[in-house]
């Protein structure tokens, strides 16, 4: 009566109301599953097909909900790329090609049996069928990645096995409708091949190079995140030039510029909000308006279909799962959440039923189209999407909180509170001290950051020096915000610098003190400056001495160079584990420098991730120039410092300066300076 009387007609046309009901659904779906404990994936897909054209007919599945869909479906490969570890990837490859050919292969077998046997399809519409078997989608993923086992070993296989079982299939897809049509020569597989590796090598090798230099060369928030969307979309594009589906392009582009995108970084938090709370909803109610429940009463025949794919995948997917689990030596709750991520039937079998449903074969003597997949077969499909990633949803929702409630979780807490305080002074440097600040944090360790500038005590409230320590100070704020990572600034009036600096860390108990270096401003200043030099001399906690050429996201390798007895030092385990947690933020790789000795205990504390860096035997900081050699363009050096009559100093490091300025002028670079013991006993470790 509502609709009459406003004028409003159904299915919503107006474009305003159809988003402004699709918000409403992206809204409330929390609260009111939560009570129901419905996933909320599931609730979205539910949702969609309430409203889509086989529910209440609300909203159409028009052009703008299928662009919107398909973004969606591509940001979940781009995510799922993008936080990939590369090292993760490479140690567990084989065990991804492994699964993959697993869930590839057994329900490949079980389509074939099922659609020649007992349904009764000719060979070439059997073979599509167990194609629609072995594809899967990553439904559950963003689900996943929020209880921060996006590098459980599980998720890593699962997501490498689908970039391989989704490959194969739309391979096989590719092949039987050349064969179905006549389509197939020597030819057809000289430019399948040919094109499908261009496609791989263009988007591994050139995307990094492209994003390098656009990062390197914009620094605007905006531009950057469009930039990232346009290569989503242009991975996606390349692939499906190449005869692949376009999630392939979307995962190896996600795969390729993970390394310029940290993830402590404001670009990152841009990427997984967006996603989350836009394309990702869209595409799962977008999913939902498919389901067409009067499927089950049109015929016996989509009934039986239906049941035979629903229960033919489900138990394809699991039994690879559980060979899997047998293979790598899983535990039951990986097991588990392998099933439920691999189990998911969405974007790859719509492709292949839609395809094979459009290829006409001929016409039967009354006219009717005799198709390669016939209706009942896209019915079914449309049943097999809803059953299976409602099986998806709660399997990998099982699996996923079990291992995060039993420690499960990829990122290793702190064995130390973190707490950064971060002194501003240069408008052009905070930006850049705020991003090394986040990314020697502990992942999803959120808070501990201080923003501190200090001002004379003789100054006026209103005076132009405390109006620019004011905008340092938001500047600060607004970059850390960005990364979701609250700072608490401090404004302090005081005799000098130093005296602020130092009365803040007792006062806060700060652990680590990130500076930037200070413009020397004439001949008798020093290299550090005597703001840097009367922290180091009135302090032994950890301080970082940071000059950033480049920005910290296109910096690929970090070249750290340690004294000998570094290991001796209280600090060293401190710093080792902020190193790593560089390495697991932004990607980039660590190379060692250092005696035997030290290396040796540098591998220790790196523990199973020691093989993702390099280790060089180094012993004598006036060869530096040996490290210089070595260094490329794009590397951030990292000199191990140590204050004067400690264990670790060395006559060297008083000509730092001379170094820097000789063999790494155009390098970014860290003067790490450790924490010391409160005495002048030296801390042996045991």
């Amino acid at each position: 009566m509502f609709l009459a009387l406003s004028g409003i007609t159904l299915p919503l046309e107006d474009p305003i109301l159809k988003f402004l009901l699709i918000l409403a659904i992206i809204l409330a779906a929390p609260l009111v599953l939560n009570k129901l404990r419905i996933p909320y994936l599931l609730g979205l897909i539910i949702a969609g097909a309430v409203i889509g054209p086989h529910g209440f007919n609300l909203v159409l599945r028009d052009s703008s909900i299928i662009l919107s869909g398909t973004a969606g479906l591509l940001y979940i490969m781009f995510l799922s790329g993008l936080e990939m570890d590369v090292n993760d990837l490479r140690r567990n490859g084989w065990r991804s090609i492994v699964f993959g050919l697993y869930t590839f292969s057994i329900p490949m077998a079980f389509g074939i049996l099922a659609g020649y046997y007992i349904l009764g399809f000719a060979l070439h519409s059997s073979i599509l069928l167990a194609a629609l078997f072995a594809s899967q989608t990553l439904i559950a993923y963003p689900m996943v990645s929020k209880l921060g086992l996006a590098r459980d070993k599980s998720v890593v296989i699962a997501v490498g096995g689908t970039m391989i079982t989704d490959t194969l299939a739309l391979l096989v897809l590719t092949v039987i409708v050349g064969l179905s049509t006549g389509k197939v020569d020597q030819a057809f597989w000289y430019r399948l091949s040919g094109s499908v590796v261009a496609c791989i090598a263009g988007i591994t090798l050139l995307f990094p190079l492209i994003g390098r230099w656009f990062f390197k060369h914009c620094s605007d928030n905006i531009a950057q995140y469009i930039f990232v969307l346009m290569m989503v979309f242009l991975g996606a594009f390349a692939a499906e030039a190449a005869g692949l589906e376009p999630i392939i392009g979307a995962f190896l582009a996600g795969l390729a510029m993970g390394r310029l995108i940290p993830r402590t970084s404001p670009l990152m938090n841009r990427i997984d909000f967006v996603g989350n709370a836009i394309f990702i909803p869209f595409f799962l109610i977008s999913v939902g308006m498919l389901i067409d429940y009067r499927a089950f009463f049109k015929s016996w025949e989509t009934l039986e279909v239906s049941a035979v794919m629903v229960v033919g995948v489900t138990a394809a997917k699991y039994l690879a799962a559980v060979l899997s689990q047998k293979t790598f030596r899983l535990s039951r709750d990986q097991r588990t959440l392998l099933f439920g991520l691999s189990s998911a039937h969405v974007a790859a079998t719509l492709a292949a039923v839609m395809v094979g449903y459009n290829v006409i074969l001929g016409h039967t003597p009354e006219g009717e189209p005799i198709r390669l997949l016939n209706e009942s077969v896209l019915n079914g499909t449309i049943l097999m999407i809803f059953f299976t990633c409602t099986i998806s949803t709660f399997a990998a929702q099982r699996g996923a909180h079990n291992i995060a409630l039993s420690g499960g979780r990829t990122e290793e807490p702190d064995e130390h509170d973190e707490r950064i305080l971060i002194p501003v002074a240069n408008d052009e440097t905070v930006e850049e001290l705020v991003h090394l600040s986040t990314a020697i944090k502990t992942p999803r360790d959120k808070g501990g950051l201080f923003a501190l500038n200090s001002v004379s005590n003789h100054l006026q409230d209103n005076g132009p020096d405390i109006k620019r320590a004011k905008t340092a100070l938001r500047i600060a704020q607004k970059t850390a915000a960005a990364g979701d990572y609250p700072i608490e600034a401090m404004l302090r009036y005081d005799v000098n610098t130093v005296n602020a600096i130092t009365s803040v860390i007792r006062e806060q108990r700060i652990t680590d003190l990130v500076m930037g270096l200070h413009h020397s401003q004439g001949r008798i200043d020093t290299f550090l400056g005597n703001t840097a030099q009367g922290v180091l001399s009135q302090n032994s906690t950890m301080t970082l001495i940071y000059r950033s050429k480049q920005p910290l996201s296109t910096i690929q390798r970090h070249l750290v160079v340690c004294p000998a007895q570094a290991e001796k030092e209280a600090g060293f385990p401190r710093w080792v584990h902020r190193l790593r947690n560089i390495a697991r933020n932004t990607g980039a790789r660590m190379i060692f420098y250092g005696t035997e000795t030290t290396l040796r205990y540098i591998r220790e504390l790196n523990g199973k991730r020691a093989g993702e860096a390099s280790y060089h035997t180094f012993d004598d900081w006036d060869e530096m120039l040996g490290v210089a050699n070595d260094a490329r363009r794009d590397d951030c050096i990292w000199l191990i410092m140590s204050r004067k009559e400690r264990i670790s100093y060395q006559a060297p490091m008083s000509r730092i300066s001379y170094y820097l300025s000789t063999y790494f002028p155009e390098h970014s670079f860290v003067l790490l300076y450790p924490e010391q013991a409160s005495n002048t006993e030296a801390h042996y470790l045991a």
